[in-house]
C-alpha cells in the first residue's frame, strides 16, 4: 500500500478552510463586506485580497490574517476601499512582493511605505496617519510568525483596540480544524458557549474542561462578539 504524503504546516495555512460567513464571524465583521475584499464591489472597487479557493470560496488561514490585517485599516478608520488597493499594488510593485498584507517587512519599512502612499492619495493630517500606524501596529501583534515571518496563528479577539489583543482566544490551523480555541488547552470557544447556554455555570464548566473562570468567560465573549 501506497502511504499518503503528509500534509506540510505550509499546506494547512493555505489551504481552503472557512466559508465567507465563517471567516467574518471569528474577525467580528459583517459577511458582505469580507466577501467584498475579496469579489470588489462593481463600480467601486476592486477586490483587495485573493481567493484562495475560486470555485467554493472559501478563504485559507492566510486569507483569514490578510482580512485581519485590513478590518484594522478599514472597520475602525473608514479607509477608502479604491485607495488601500492603489497603495498596496504601489508597494508590492515598488518592492517586487507579493500580497503585502502577509509580508513581514509590514511590520516595519513595508508599513511605513503602505501608510505614506495611503496619506498622498487622500491628503491624510499627519495626525490621522498616526492614529492609523497605531492601530495597524496592534493588530499585527495579534498574528504570531515563524521564524522566516510566515503567519501562523491569530489572536483574532481585539475587544478594545486601544489595549490590542486578548490573547485568550487564537486561531491556528493545525489545531481544531482553525477553529477558535482557548489558548490553554485548546478547547473551541463554542463548545464552551454551548455547554453555557445548555445550562452549565461558569465555575462548572471550568472544572469539567481544567480552564480558569476567567478563560470561560473569554470564551464567552469572544462568542457573543462573533454571533
Amino acid at each position: 500500500m501506497t502511504s499518503q504524503p503528509k500534509r506540510s504546516a505550509q499546506d494547512v495555512r493555505t489551504m481552503p478552510a472557512y466559508t465567507v460567513a465563517e471567516a467574518a464571524r471569528y474577525l467580528s465583521m459583517p459577511s458582505p463586506t469580507l466577501r467584498s475584499w475579496f469579489a470588489g464591489i462593481k463600480g467601486h472597487f476592486r477586490a483587495v485580497i485573493r481567493w484562495k479557493d475560486l470555485v467554493y470560496h472559501r478563504l485559507s488561514f492566510s486569507n483569514l490574517v490578510e482580512a485581519h490585517v485590513l478590518r484594522a485599516l478599514r472597520t475602525k478608520h473608514g479607509i477608502s476601499m479604491t485607495n488601500v488597493r492603489s497603495a498596496i499594488r504601489f508597494v508590492e510593485e515598488k518592492e517586487n512582493i507579493s500580497r503585502l498584507l502577509l509580508h513581514p517587512g509590514l511590520r516595519a519599512g513595508l508599513g511605513r511605505l503602505f501608510l505614506k502612499k495611503y496619506a498622498e492619495l487622500i491628503e491624510l493630517a499627519p495626525s490621522s496617519q498616526h492614529v492609523i500606524e497605531k492601530a495597524l501596529e496592534q493588530y499585527l501583534e495579534a498574528v504570531v510568525q515563524d521564524p522566516v515571518g510566515v503567519p501562523v496563528r491569530l489572536y483574532p479577539w481585539i475587544p478594545d483596540p486601544r489595549v490590542g489583543p486578548k490573547k485568550s482566544i487564537v486561531i491556528d490551523p493545525a489545531v481544531s480544524f482553525g477553529r477558535p480555541v482557548t489558548s490553554v488547552r485548546g478547547i473551541t470557544t463554542v463548545v464552551l458557549a454551548d455547554q453555557f447556554d445548555a445550562g452549565a455555570s461558569i465555575e462548572d464548566i471550568a472544572d469539567d474542561y481544567g480552564l480558569s473562570p476567567e478563560a470561560i468567560e473569554d470564551a464567552l465573549a469572544f462568542e457573543r462578539a462573533a454571533g
